[in-house]
């Protein structure tokens, strides 16, 4: 933790000349923006579907550094010395407060309440963000779902024509038969998971709530980050399908001119 510390000192020394007093509450914002830039190739991964595995890692690699951030500015000494980090302000909050406190400081719009105020406020909309944005995702899955549960008969006809290998035309019968009864038991799960999932981005909330200001502004960055890295993402994934289907429009016509 005192290398923690220490780090998070000198990155809000360096910024104390523009900063000043919310140097080091900036520093803390750098610093979880490093370490989502170093755990960014595994989120690319867990967004492919590499491997189960590759989904996971990111939320658990962070948890060590939340939990080092919350001690961070919850220690009254660090490494058998007194922790710097505490006296360092978000404006007139301290890091180390919690919201709790800062009632008892002044109130729900004291000086101190009205930073906190600003802190929720930040995460709402984050959690607002990605609640849409996990809503139309869950929507866009149902409707491929039922796209390839409408397919499926068509699929297991054209199989079974004559002239169709049998053991062929059976298997794919009997696939397309498996694929719209998981496709429908999929789109309930969706339905289900597509009202519920967002709302957990607002747990968010309850944790920055309880926790040091210090811990709520790593809570806020990353979540933030999070989200807009699965966007862009997304954003990718989709340009790149768009070029793709282009490319084949492209040939195809290609080769109907080349035929005439």
């Amino acid at each position: 933790m005192s290398v923690f510390t220490h780090l998070v000192a000198e990155l809000g020394r360096l910024l104390e000349p523009v900063l000043a007093q919310s140097a080091t509450a900036a520093a803390i914002v750098l610093f979880t923006v490093l370490v989502r830039l170093a755990l960014h190739p595994l989120s690319r991964a867990a967004f492919r579907g590499a491997t189960p595995v590759a989904g996971c890692l990111p939320v658990l690699l962070q948890l060590p550094v939340f939990f080092v951030m919350y001690h961070a500015f919850s220690s009254a000494e660090v490494g058998g010395k007194a922790n710097e980090l505490l006296g360092h302000r978000l404006f007139a909050a301290p890091l180390g407060s919690r919201w709790t406190e800062a009632l008892g400081e002044g109130g729900l719009f004291g000086a101190q309440g009205l930073v906190f105020l600003g802190l929720f406020a930040a995460i709402a909309v984050v959690a607002a963000w990605s609640a849409v944005r996990g809503r139309r995702a869950a929507s866009a899955a149902a409707e491929a779902a039922a796209t390839a549960a409408a397919a499926a008969p068509k699929k297991a006809a054209a199989a079974k024509k004559p002239g169709a290998p049998k053991r062929a035309g059976a298997g794919a019968g009997a696939g397309a038969g498996v694929m719209a009864e998981v496709s429908a038991e999929q789109q309930e799960v969706m339905r289900k998971l597509g009202g519920v999932l967002p709302l957990l981005s607002f747990g968010t909330l309850i944790t920055a709530a309880v926790v040091p200001l210090a811990a709520g502004l790593y809570l806020v960055t990353t979540t933030a980050w999070s989200v807009a890295e699965r966007a862009w993402l997304q954003y990718r994934k989709d340009r790149a399908q768009e070029r793709a289907e282009q490319a084949a429009e492209h040939s195809v016509d290609g080769g109907v001119r080349s035929s005439l």
